[in-house]
């Protein structure tokens, strides 16, 4: 694990917020990819020992990504990103929920719209998302269900896959 003093997890339950803020030492445009295209997410967006497996993929405005968190014991947890907004290689909004495997909305669990941008640094890219929540009630589950250790782990695979790439 690489120790980055630049990552930033910060949950405000009065507002419902997460802010996430992380830097990689990989150029924007491959950031930008490994956030964007199906065969690359599929090898970093889930914490271990999870996969993930991309069931469609349609990156534009108003198409979205259908996919699933796949357990060892073969476990599917399914969700769909919707790409609501897209500024190619600065940033893309798009509002979450969990689904089925057939892509039926699960309204039991809590949704979110996340706001993605993507900067340059002196040492590669840092990527700041804020995703946002309708109720602090809603926040406190996703925070419950893992959230901020489910995302650390993620960002540490992307981190890995970086480093494959740029090798």
């Amino acid at each position: 694990m690489r120790h980055d003093p630049a990552y930033r997890f910060l949950a405000d339950a009065q507002s419902g917020t997460i802010r996430i803020r992380r830097s990689f030492a990989a150029p924007r445009q491959m950031v930008w990819d490994c956030h964007t295209r199906a065969d690359l997410l599929d090898q970093w967006f889930a914490p271990k020992p999870l996969t993930t497996k991309t069931a469609a993929m349609d990156f534009r405005e108003g198409g979205q990504w259908h996919h699933a968190m796949v357990a060892p014991d073969g476990t599917e947890y399914w969700g769909i990103v919707r790409f609501d907004t897209i500024n190619p290689i600065d940033g893309y909004t798009t509002t979450d929920f969990f689904s089925d495997a057939g892509g039926a909305r699960n309204t039991a669990l809590p949704s979110s719209t996340w706001d993605v941008r993507f900067e340059d640094t002196e040492t590669g890219t840092r990527v700041s998302t804020l995703i946002a929540y309708a109720s602090p009630e809603d926040l406190r589950t996703v925070i419950d269900m893992g959230m901020e250790e489910g995302m650390t782990a993620t960002l540490e695979k992307l981190d890995e896959l970086l480093a494959r790439l740029t090798a």
